[in-house]
């Protein structure tokens, strides 16, 4: 952070409002991490096999997953990044809050029940069912890892920048140490508590977070007499930008880029929920199809209710604070959901505005710890269960050895996690999530779907459909504004971003499709019609499922 931004009202308020208060804030930290440690070690003890530890051996009633999907759900993008959205874009950052909620329908009606039904642990046990063993595995394995590191980016960014306002850490070095710490944090969690250690965490995280969502929402709408067109009218004239913050286009509409931007957007919003391997993994930790089915019922339910408080978080941030006080403390507008605490609280120098500020930060900073961990575990799995138990031990290895091979793998993606989560530290993190939804929409939804669905798809098929989703997915990050050419990309002072979208999906997701198709007709594999048989019969009635 430049002197610059240090010296403005916004980071100071912040700041002195965390530093009279410190030692409540690290209170409030260090009691939900000896809490969530508690909860790792007492889970640790039961997790005795491998069914155990990849699916909490399926002892989840439905409340209990749906609100634990709610918390992997519920992440650092929803609580941080959409609130900063709508605090800086209005109108266009709120359309974030619908995609990731109208996504769910997707994963309700496509995935859910078949999804539980077809497998075990993960998404490479439905693609192998019906096709060559390995290089499924495989493909389905690195797919996994690459959209959870994706989506571990933001949360590592969110936490760098939520801890530095609170501690006043303001140094390069202090921020990086910050990544460090949630990631070891992460790695701990994992490693010993399994998937029930991080379903239990889950769901502390998600009381907590929507309690203290409730709470700011309703301090805001009681700061507006619970008159939602004061609020609005409020935060249009604080934007500066009159009625046309409360109108389409302020982000996306001006120009053609931006409109195809908005609609690859949506896109990857709306499908990349049914791709996601941390959410996937959830829908194994019930005992039966129905229960999967009415978890995902429940988490609807908790999700849609967070995601209309997170309106009245981001217009409630931009009536309160200016434009210019949000951005200096964060570029991409990630404090405004603390900030906004602070100032509902009483402001810089209360003792309300303080303790808000700190209850915010401590649920935020929850929220992310229980995040990483579920992103963590589906990667680390999919490589113990499908890399190294299927396809480089080829089916001989024993419970206790996948077991260790996943505790490994955990170490090594939060290894991965840390380096590339320090260099992601002033992104939005609601668009860095966006981008892990449309590689996991190009390159894991197309594949599932053809295989549920479509009895004629092959293993060249699934092969296509997965490594040209992943390839042109990242590729054009790569090459895209996200990491170049633009004050808010991960590396500003460059300039190689010859594609002009910030989200892939409207060209990588029908890519995906369509080579998945085109490989499978190409290919000169026949189709096992009496596996797909099978499989037919088990997604959709859960005959002989596990």
């Amino acid at each position: 952070m430049s002197a610059a931004a240090l010296a403005h009202p916004s980071v100071q308020l912040a700041a002195e409002g965390a530093s009279e208060h410190r030692p409540l804030i690290i209170a409030l930290f260090g009691a939900f991490v000896v809490a969530t440690l508690f909860i790792t070690v007492w889970a640790g003890r039961q997790t005795k096999s491998a069914s155990d530890f990849y699916a909490g051996g399926r002892q989840f009633t439905a409340f209990q997953n749906g609100l634990a999907v709610s918390g992997d759900y519920m992440s650092a993008a929803s609580f941080l990044g959409i609130a900063g959205a709508i605090a800086l874009f209005g109108y266009d950052g709120f359309l974030y809050s619908i995609g990731f909620l109208v996504a769910w329908l997707v994963a309700l009606l496509l995935v859910a029940e078949p999804l539980r039904n077809s497998g075990r642990y993960t998404m490479g046990d439905v693609l192998a069912y019906r096709m060559r063993q390995r290089p499924v595995r495989t493909a389905a394995g690195a797919s996994t890892i690459v959209v959870s590191i994706f989506y571990l980016l933001a949360q590592m960014a969110g936490a760098g920048v939520l801890v530095s306002l609170l501690l006043g850490i303001t140094s390069d070095g202090g921020k990086i140490a910050i990544v460090a710490l949630v990631g070891l944090l992460m790695i701990v969690y994992v490693t010993i508590g399994g998937m029930k250690g991080t379903t239990w965490v889950q769901m502390v995280k998600a009381v907590l977070l929507i309690a203290g969502t409730l709470l700011i929402t309703f301090l805001i709408l009681l700061k507006f007499n619970f008159n939602i067109s004061d609020l609005l009218g409020t935060a249009a004239s604080n934007s500066g930008q009159g009625s046309a913050f409360l109108e389409p286009g302020l982000k996306y509409g001006a120009t053609g880029t931006s409109k195809l931007d908005f609609i690859s957007l949506g896109i990857a919003l709306v499908l990349g929920t049914a791709g996601l391997p941390h959410i996937l993994i959830r829908f194994y930790t019930v005992p039966t199809a129905k229960a999967a089915r009415k978890s995902v019922n429940w988490a609807i339910g908790i999700i849609g209710s967070f995601y209309l408080m997170t309106i009245v978080l981001g217009f409630g941030a931009a009536a309160l604070l200016k434009p210019d006080d949000i951005i200096a403390s964060n570029k991409a507008g990630n404090t405004a959901a603390p900030l906004a605490a602070l100032e509902i609280g009483g402001g810089s120098g209360s003792t309300g505005g303080a303790i808000l500020l700190a209850v915010i930060s401590a649920v935020a900073f929850a929220t992310i710890l229980a995040v990483v961990a579920g992103l963590t575990l589906a990667s680390s799995s999919s490589f113990a269960h499908d890399i190294y138990a299927n396809v480089i031990r080829r089916g001989k290895a024993t419970e206790k050895e996948e077991v260790r091979a996943a505790r490994w793998a955990t170490v090594a993606i939060g290894v991965v996690s840390i380096a590339l989560g320090a260099l992601a530290r002033d992104m939005n993190v609601a668009g860095l999530v966006a981008l892990a939804f449309a590689v996991a929409a190009s390159a894991n939804l197309p594949t599932i779907l053809y295989s549920l669905f479509w009895k004629r798809f092959t293993t060249q098929g699934a092969l296509w459909s997965i490594y040209g989703g992943l390839a042109s997915s990242v590729l054009l990050v790569l090459f895209s504004p996200v990491v170049s050419s633009k004050p808010s990309s991960m590396f500003p002072d460059l300039d190689f971003a010859w594609f002009p979208l910030e989200n892939p999906g409207l060209i990588s997701i029908p890519l995906g499709f369509l080579l998945g198709w085109a490989g499978s007709l190409i290919s000169k594999e026949e189709p096992d019609k009496g596996k797909y048989a099978e499989l037919e019969v088990k997604s959709l009635t859960g005959t002989g499922a596990h």
